[in-house]
């Protein structure tokens, strides 16, 4: 049986690749083989020692040492039994030995309030939930040796309960890492179908504006393209950041260390005929964005935010303008779990519109996780990848 090199994070700024036993092959489960994993913004949130996440919910826990992080996988089913092969695509597709997989990073119970009122999320809240790459991969619980929860290692267990993908054929392996991210990018989704009001939501011809232009901000560049938006706007402190943003279809960016708040939310009112932008999402995690951002919007104009995961402080906000405007602000956690088959339809379809491989800026091997992570959090990368088996 071939050795399993286990990335196992010890603690805040702390990674060692250790030997484990090979996974176990759990009933109705699967072993893969992970090729190439993403670091994600929350494996950057725990690394700093940021570990509060769900906060203000039944969910709120702190991330607990040791565990297993990586969750934005290209992955290939090693093992798996007769009926995971059934029950473990969420698309009701058969699996088997061999094929090309990404999945879900949450494990749900299935039989909880949220499992059976909104199924469509992975709003779990039962006792069997656990989250992959995250807290060990089981929310306040203890896991065998030989159960191994993080995609930065080479083979890793998939329980029951999980959601497995299969990629299309046309679609790269790279890319298969790309689907969690562009998975979130839902959020626009929502707002299309937002229309309490006249002109809320999304309109065909409109203007965004994206703060942020790391990897969950570039993601909803390629989105936002993909839907048809006229107008995209682009804020970071990055040059290299905004560079890239430009060849994935941003119309403007503004470096925030080079121009003042004033002369970012004249810009665009000057590009919206003096109305403000129709949608403003937040990819900084930064909570002092917020209240900038919401001044670039128009009346009825709706605030996006998928980019706070992890617990980082206040903003602060003045809600009579949120009232005078009728302001939407809508909230983005976990994953749409109908939205990743769409997602890669629509990654497939756009293959040759955008430059898909420069999205994924750099590649580290697996001894070297924790120069990956650290050199990730720079201003001179977009999505860092780990290959656990160069």
């Amino acid at each position: 049986m071939e050795k399993n090199k286990v990335a196992v994070t010890l603690g805040p700024g702390n990674i060692v690749i250790q030997d484990m036993p090979y996974p176990k092959l759990q009933k109705g489960g699967a072993i893969l083989r992970n090729k190439l994993c993403g670091v994600c913004g929350t494996d950057k949130h725990t690394y700093r020692g940021e570990t509060t996440q769900f906060a203000g919910t039944n969910l709120e826990y702190t991330i607990q040492f040791p565990l297993h992080q990586g969750h934005e996988a290209f992955s290939i089913i090693e093992e798996i039994d007769e009926e995971g092969s059934k029950t473990l695509s969420y698309d009701h597709e058969e699996l088997h030995v061999g094929d090309r997989v990404t999945f879900s990073p949450v494990i749900v119970c299935g039989s909880c309030f949220w499992c059976r009122h909104a199924s469509w999320y992975t709003w779990c809240e039962g006792e069997g939930r656990g989250v992959y790459g995250n807290n060990g991969g089981i929310i306040n619980g203890d896991h065998a040796p030989d159960e191994i929860y993080g995609a930065f290692s080479r083979f890793m267990t998939i329980r029951p309960g999980s959601y497995l993908f299969k990629l299309p054929d046309e679609l790269p392996d790279e890319l298969a890492c790309l689907v969690e991210i562009m998975t979130v990018t839902y959020v626009f989704d929502t707002a299309m179908n937002t229309n309490s009001f006249h002109m809320d939501g999304l309109p065909f011809g409109a203007t965004v504006v994206i703060q942020g232009a790391g990897p969950i901000g570039l993601a909803h560049v390629i989105k936002a393209r993909m839907l048809g938006v006229k107008t995209i706007i682009v804020t970071d402190k990055s040059e290299y950041k905004l560079k890239l943003a430009k060849e994935f279809g941003a119309d403007y960016t503004l470096n925030v260390t080079t121009t003042e708040e004033k002369d970012r939310i004249d810009f665009v009112k000057s590009r919206t005929r003096g109305l403000g932008a129709d949608v403003v999402v937040e990819c900084t995690g930064v909570p002092a964005v917020v209240s900038e951002g919401l001044e670039y919007l128009r009346k009825c104009g709706t605030y996006l935010e998928p980019g706070m995961f992890a617990e980082v402080g206040n903003s602060s906000i003045n809600m009579h303008k949120v009232c005078s405007k009728n302001l939407r602000i809508i909230g983005m956690t976990e994953n749409a779990l109908p939205g990743y088959r769409a997602t890669m339809d629509m990654m497939v379809k756009h293959l040759n519109d955008f430059p898909w491989l420069k999205y994924f800026t750099h590649r580290f091997p697996q001894d070297q996780i924790n120069e990956a992570v650290k050199f990730s959090m720079t201003d001179d990368c977009n999505k860092v990848l780990i290959e656990p088996w160069k």
